[in-house]
Formats: structure tokens, sequence, C-alpha cells
């Protein structure tokens, strides 16, 4: 394994090209200051909260309707002496505008969303058959590793894994960067041979572009 010095000198591409930074990649504000734990309190507060609500659900297997309508019927309740005891506190109750998704938020998502089909109609064509056929790999191994998990496992450990492998990267981003360029160079003379002798072998038809007005 190199050390940083030797690291800088041999210029190794980065992982996530060179002039970002890892809080810009995972999307920046406050999301990015959880991912990256700029912010401690908030950060264990909800690593707290998802492992108290998978421990509910895996551990005591509490049902989730019963679950969700004892949340609503707490939320209901403090809402309901917060409001009317504001006399007597000096904290101001929450106004209907503070529980409600703002539309640039919404606007983010769909747009996210949008990004996605995108991206999944351009692979799904075979413009790139060497793309598709990794991605119908990826989604054939994600889907036996899902059969092993249920889904609320399988959503907990993806959140461990956002909360956990950005920060692990900021910390050993040099060395991460080398294995990754390594393994990179080797996936493409990989790709390279596969493409040569295999998929430049199977016929294909012109892909019309459909036309939008």
């Amino acid at each position: 394994m190199r050390n940083r010095s030797s690291y800088e000198s041999s210029k190794q591409p980065k992982l996530f090209g060179y002039g970002r930074s890892l809080h810009a990649v995972v999307g920046g504000g406050k999301m990015a200051d959880i991912m990256l734990w700029k912010d401690k309190k908030k950060t264990g507060a909800l690593v707290g909260a998802f492992t108290f609500i998978w421990f509910l659900f895996e551990g005591l297997e509490y049902p989730l309707v019963t679950l969700l309508c004892h949340l609503l019927v707490a939320s209901m309740l403090v809402l309901f002496l917060w409001y009317n005891a504001a006399g007597l506190i000096t904290w101001e109750p929450p106004s209907v505008h503070d529980l409600q998704i703002s539309e640039s938020t919404v606007r983010h998502f769909c747009a996210r969303l949008n990004w996605f089909l995108r991206k999944f109609y351009e692979i799904s064509v075979g413009k790139d058959l060497s793309l598709f056929f990794a991605t119908i790999a990826g989604l054939w191994i994600l889907s036996a590793i899902g059969s092993y998990f249920t889904t609320l496992n399988l959503t907990y450990f993806v959140f461990l894994a956002m909360v956990s492998l950005p920060v692990m990267y900021e910390r050993y981003e040099y060395e991460v960067d080398y294995l990754a360029s390594k393994g990179n160079q080797d996936l493409r003379r990989l790709m390279s041979t596969l493409d040569t002798k295999v998929l430049n072998k199977i016929p294909r038809g012109p892909v019309k572009e459909k036309k939008y007005k």
C-alpha cells in the first residue's frame, strides 16, 4: 500500500473526480452534514431513532400499523397539549407551515426520479451493451442478497452504510482512491475483452430515438 506522499506525487485519479469535495458529491446541505457526521448530535439522534425503530420491528415484532397509529396518537396529544398550554409555557407551538413539505423538496425528488427514469431507459434500450449486462448482473446479485434479508433489515443496513461509508472514505481517502483506481483498470480490461470477444459479435438493429414535440 502506498503512503500518502507517494500517492499525491503519482497524481492517482480520485474516486469522485478532481475539484469536488466529498461533501458536494453526497449532495451538500444538511443531509451531507448528517452523512459525514459534521453535526454529530443530529447524526447520532438519527442513528439512535433508526436503531430503535429497527429493534421495535425486528426485536419486539411490533406491528407496523399499530406503531404508526400509536405515533400519530402521541403526536396529536403532544400538539393538543402544546397548543392549548401555550399561555402557560414560553415555547411557541409549531404552526401548520412547519409541518408542510416545501415545494423545493418535492421538485428535488421529482428531478431525481426523472433522472433515474432517463438512465433506466438509456440502459434498457441497449445503446451500451456492456453497461446493459453489467446492470442486469448487478440487479441479479442485489436480488439474491435481498432474498436473505427482510425489507426492514436491508433498509437499516443501507442506512448504516450511508452514515458510515462516506465518513470512512473521508478518513481513508487516499488508500481507497488507490484501490479503486486499480480495480477500475482491471474492470476496464475485463469489459474490453468481453466487448471484443462476445458483445461485438451480437447482431443489433438500429435504435430509433423517439422524438418528442
